[in-house]
């Protein structure tokens, strides 16, 4: 225990160099991703009069952008990406608007996936529903048949991702205090006179064209990205006593290495296990943070390899591994 105190000081202490914002690197993230958002945006109301193919290109381009500015929006909820709390807030949720994402909704749940990763007596927000291979058994069929169907990669990383974004995001959490739910509304509240506006602007027929399918691919994208940093090979989970922060984040998240776009689009969140061990770290130090200390080096997901992780359904505690329906033979 002692060893393991003394090991997660250091840590810290490198990290520390790598938690201060730069002003000028963010304004730079917020120039080179906001601005051609809303260019590609222009282009395709005109490229409507050509051909809707034309459209669906730049479409799937537009999405790369909205999913870099979401890592935008998920920085500045951490309060990382500037130093200024208010800016951080205001350009967040713009931000938030863009992506059809209530910002303080969405960080309070994904503040509790950060306090709760890898643990399995504290499941339910902020992550893919997960069953453990014995409580999968002890559902009743019909429980069993939700699972399946909720599991299957078509549902959960094709179809859920536009409604995830366009609809489950409209309506309030229980669980999380009042406030933030009426907030909540405000954000719906404002998507639905934005979406007006634009309507009225250029007919909505023109915005559905449009906004659809950048949401769509989008969407598809962002909610592979958060799958694969938490349901791969090697991932680990323990239960609550045996739970560590380091040693999740370390080991309970993935290093993806993507080609250089893609790293880019994704804006460095593939160094997915050194944001968990510290949300401080603007995005564009993540990668500089990896690459100048070996201690935070691992075996990384490749974006081949990440595609196998679709296979992973359901965790074996007896085995301490994720596995498909066909390992567990159920």
């Amino acid at each position: 225990m002692e060893t393991q105190k003394n090991g997660w000081s250091n840590w810290r202490t490198i990290i520390r160099r790598y938690t201060q914002p730069n002003t000028a690197k963010s304004w730079w993230q917020v120039i080179n991703s906001f601005i051609p958002y809303i260019a590609l945006w222009i282009l395709m109301i005109y490229s409507l009069n050509y051909s809707y193919w034309y459209t669906l290109a730049l479409s799937f381009i537009a999405a790369g952008f909205l999913v870099r500015i979401f890592i935008i929006f998920h920085d500045c909820g951490h309060g990382s990406f500037f130093k200024s709390t208010n800016l951080n807030k205001v350009v967040g949720i713009i931000a938030g608007g863009l992506t059809f994402t209530p910002y303080h909704k969405w960080h309070y749940q994904h503040m509790v996936h950060h306090q709760t990763v890898g643990n399995l007596d504290k499941r339910g927000m902020g992550d893919v529903m997960t069953l453990t291979l014995e409580e999968f058994k002890n559902s009743p069929k019909k429980e069993q048949n939700f699972y399946r169907w909720y599991r299957n990669p078509v549902i959960l990383l094709i179809i859920v991702p536009f409604f995830l974004f366009t609809v489950i995001n409209r309506f309030p959490d229980k669980k999380i205090p009042k406030q933030i739910n009426m907030y909540t509304h405000l954000t719906s509240i404002a998507l639905i006179v934005a979406v007006t506006i634009l309507s009225l602007l250029i007919g909505f027929k023109t915005f559905a064209l449009i906004q659809v399918p950048v949401l769509v691919f989008a969407s598809i994208f962002g909610v592979w990205l958060f799958y694969i940093q938490h349901q791969f090979k090697d991932v680990i989970w323990e239960r609550n006593e045996n739970w560590d922060y380091t040693k999740i984040a370390m080991m309970g998240c993935s290093f993806v290495k993507f080609p250089r776009i893609l790293q880019w689009f994704s804006g460095n969140i593939g160094f997915h296990h050194i944001h968990h061990l510290s949300l401080k770290i603007p995005n564009y130090n993540l990668e500089k943070c990896h690459r100048d200390n070996p201690i935070f080096q691992k075996e990384p997901l490749t974006f081949l390899s990440s595609l196998q992780c679709v296979k992973y359904r359901l965790w074996d505690e007896d085995r301490h591994k994720l596995v498909s329906f066909k390992e567990a033979m159920v």
